[in-house]
């Protein structure tokens, strides 16, 4: 089993910045993709920002230029960092992984969500 512990959301201003961590414990012997996902109520969880294990990134347009992710393999870890951050940015961020097991089993893990609310 593979577990994702999530943290760094909160309460920010408009124009602030905030730092998501995530990371991944358990039966792992590597990880492929790690990304971020957001849903806001009644809307589809859309992706944020995603990195390959090689350090190839991607990120939905509304959020370019002010967010990076990066990873920490030795750790099983990713980072968002979020900056100038705007009201419309305000969701439950998730983590999502892909898991490899000694296996040679593929699984998706998602964390149980982090809030991050944007006053303006």
């Amino acid at each position: 089993q593979v577990r994702l512990a999530e943290s760094g959301g909160g309460l920010v201003q408009a124009g602030g910045s905030l730092r998501l961590s995530c990371t991944a414990s358990g039966s792992i012997f590597s990880i492929n993709t790690m990304g971020w996902y957001r849903q806001t109520p009644g809307k589809q969880r859309e992706l944020v920002a995603a990195i390959t294990s090689n350090g190839r990134t991607n990120c939905t347009d509304s959020v370019k230029g002010r967010v990076t992710i990066s990873r920490d393999n030795a750790k099983n870890t990713v980072h968002l960092q979020m900056n100038s951050l705007k009201p419309e940015d305000t969701a439950v961020y998730y983590c999502k992984t892909e898991v490899r097991s000694r296996a040679g089993l593929s699984a998706i893990y998602w964390g149980k969500g982090t809030l991050v609310t944007v006053s303006s």
